[in-house]
């Protein structure tokens, strides 16, 4: 038997209207949740054009013509701006009736090749039980007739397997929110072996090791420790019949081991270090859940990798914006300070769940609304805006020079403006993908101490 997935009923016009305005095709993603039981739809995002197709109003007229890497590039950033909880799980694409005969081949190259480079960015693994399939969404822009399909991502042979799309009103009307401030506290050494003092590397693998402890640690919610098995909700009133978006909100708080339990053997390796990362301050986090008896692993789940995400992600900013503004001729690092993006959430209409951006701090408020109308097709109303961290700073000092380091930089910049060129949105995509690192109340410093 397919699965089931249980669309917001906005979806349905909102892919009509697309249909309709856009010919002979157009593709997108689409957001949200999948669960043991099914999967929940609640946004599409239909995939931003090109800066020469919006000046010159061109519209390709055939299939092979679909960018993978455009359409890739795109659902790394969107997924940036997804809390918690909510995943790119799946690829739309609407077609007059003369191209639909090779769609399905098209979104199964486009299905491997969004969860490909998704993949890449995560610093956790998928669990063993985790539903692997991703949707496939096939639209006639002439019939309106709509065929949804599943491939296992997990399976590069995977077939396609025939799955129900269900439209329902107020799907996420009333989800649960979890909320959580992480304190962080990271010491990365920078190996003397380390070639090219690859500081972005190097972050990767004490961010890997960081990652270990998040998912280790004990999470008591609203100041319980509940059992993995039992529901969410047990012992809480669930809000039933109700239409109007409202979440219910968990504190949570997270305990991190302080050290591995006498079960486990510890060895200490002494390493000659040139330098060291330190990532220090407090993390907002959050994360939504459906309301159809979720159990608390679903919940916690969510909860840890939007930790992971959140961390993971500015860092990866961070380098970033240090290679596009700084660029391959700057061989000495010294101190710097630089403002950090605040963590925003604005909300979805008619739904409990709120999507996430950063703000920085020169940063008006009408740049954030046209980076959500580029990045997710989204309107928000700048009093919608909802801050979620104070205004805080990154020290970078040091005393790293080496003609190693430069080429290192170079190679970085190459690859990056490649990548920043696919998503030129305006100068709003610049600002996306050129930030500093965002750690709430924080100074997060890099201090590199020569030998």
């Amino acid at each position: 038997m397919g699965r089931t997935y249980f669309v917001e009923e906005a979806i349905g016009q909102y892919l009509s209207d697309l249909s309709i305005k856009l010919k002979p095709y157009v593709t997108g993603l689409l957001i949200g949740q999948c669960s043991p039981q099914r999967d929940y739809v609640i946004r599409a995002v239909r995939t931003p054009p090109k800066e020469e197709q919006k000046e010159d109003n061109i519209c390709p007229s055939k299939l092979a013509s679909i960018d993978d890497e455009w359409i890739t590039t795109h659902a790394s950033q969107v997924s940036r701006m997804l809390p918690g909880g909510l995943l790119v799980l799946g690829v739309f694409i609407i077609t007059t009736p003369e191209l639909s005969k090779d769609s399905q081949n098209a979104l199964r190259k486009l299905i491997f090749s969004v969860e490909k480079s998704l993949t890449k960015r995560r610093l956790w693994k998928p669990a063993e039980e985790e539903v692997s399939d991703r949707a496939a969404l096939q639209i006639c822009s002439a019939t309106k007739k709509v065929v949804c399909r599943t491939y296992d991502v997990q399976d590069p042979k995977s077939s396609a397997k025939p799955a129900d799309w269900k439209y329902q009103s107020a799907l996420s009307a009333s989800w649960l929110a979890l909320d959580c401030t992480v304190n962080v506290n990271i010491h990365i050494p920078l190996l003397a072996t380390s070639p090219n003092h690859d500081l972005e590397k190097n972050t990767k693998n004490g961010l890997n090791r960081w990652s270990k402890q998040i998912e280790d640690s004990v999470f008591l919610i609203n100041g319980q420790v509940k059992d993995d098995d039992t529901e969410l909700l047990e012992g809480q009133k669930k809000l039933r019949g109700n239409t109007q978006s409202s979440a219910q909100f968990s504190d949570v708080k997270v305990l991190t081991q302080l050290s591995q339990g006498s079960s486990h053997r510890s060895t200490a390796t002494v390493q000659v270090c040139s330098g060291s990362i330190n990532l220090k301050g407090a993390v907002k986090c959050r994360a939504y859940i459906h309301n159809n008896k979720p159990k608390v692993k679903e919940a916690v789940q969510a909860l840890k990798r939007d930790i992971i995400n959140t961390l993971s992600d500015r860092c990866e900013i961070l380098f970033e914006d240090l290679i596009i503004n700084e660029g391959p001729h700057k061989k000495n690092f010294e101190r710097e300070y630089h403002v950090l993006p605040q963590r925003l959430f604005v909300p979805v209409a008619g739904s409990s769940v709120m999507l996430s951006d950063y703000k920085f701090g020169d940063e008006a408020a009408g740049e954030i609304q046209e980076r959500f109308v580029e990045m997710l097709d989204q309107s928000v109303r700048a009093e919608d805006i909802q801050i979620a961290e104070e205004m805080s700073t990154v020290c970078v000092t040091g005393s790293v020079s080496s003609d190693d380091s430069v080429n290192a930089i170079s190679t970085q910049q190459k690859q990056l403006t490649k990548a920043t060129l696919l998503l030129k949105l305006q100068q709003n995509m610049g600002v996306v993908i050129a930030a500093a690192v965002a750690v709430l109340a924080s100074i997060f410093s890099f201090n590199y101490f020569s030998d």
